[in-house]
């Protein structure tokens, strides 16, 4: 967790198939820790053809099956056809707005959101524009993008800099 957090955690991210590896990686989360996903994500990687939506979104049901079969994944139903959902909306949005990297950082200007608190019990696990980034997601047919698991990746991937006071990361060190 050390080297995610001093190495990816909240560094601005802006390369299209890490934006949706992690908005699936963020919803596979739900429940469970994140250490647990981060143990398996080279398995995800592999299993999701290194999250090239085109062929994701193209999976049929015996390939949804051999996925629920697969150990190197959390192997719920629901999270795995998650995945296909997700691949299907991602590639609609990139046809109507150029891609996820346009249309979140277009929800912050282009510019990430610099939180300044001192402890972790400050950050909050949602805000309105994790509200407003999830509401919009779920009418694009995303699926697993609750406020909670939108506010964790705008988080992840650098929209919002919740790191604290005084960490190393916090001016992208």
């Amino acid at each position: 967790m050390v080297i995610y957090h001093d190495e990816e955690w909240g560094v601005p991210l802006h390369d299209e198939r890490r934006l949706f590896e992690l908005l699936c990686l963020e919803g596979a989360q739900a429940g469970l820790s994140w250490s647990t996903i981060l143990n398996r994500r080279d398995g995800y990687r592999a299993a999701y053809e290194g999250f090239d939506a085109t062929q994701m979104a193209a999976y049929d049901d015996a390939r949804q099956a051999r996925l629920l079969a697969d150990r190197r994944i959390i192997r719920n139903k629901a999270k795995v056809r998650a995945f296909r959902d997700n691949a299907r909306a991602v590639l609609e949005l990139r046809d109507e707005t150029g891609g996820l990297d346009a249309y979140l950082w277009g929800f912050v200007g282009g510019k990430a959101i610099v939180n300044d608190f001192e402890t972790m019990d400050q950050i909050p696990t949602q805000t309105p524009l994790a509200e407003e980034v999830s509401a919009d997601l779920k009418r694009r047919g995303f699926r697993f993008a609750g406020p909670v698991i939108v506010y964790a990746y705008l988080q992840s991937a650098g929209l919002v800099n919740d790191h604290l006071l005084g960490c190393f990361r916090r001016s992208g060190g």
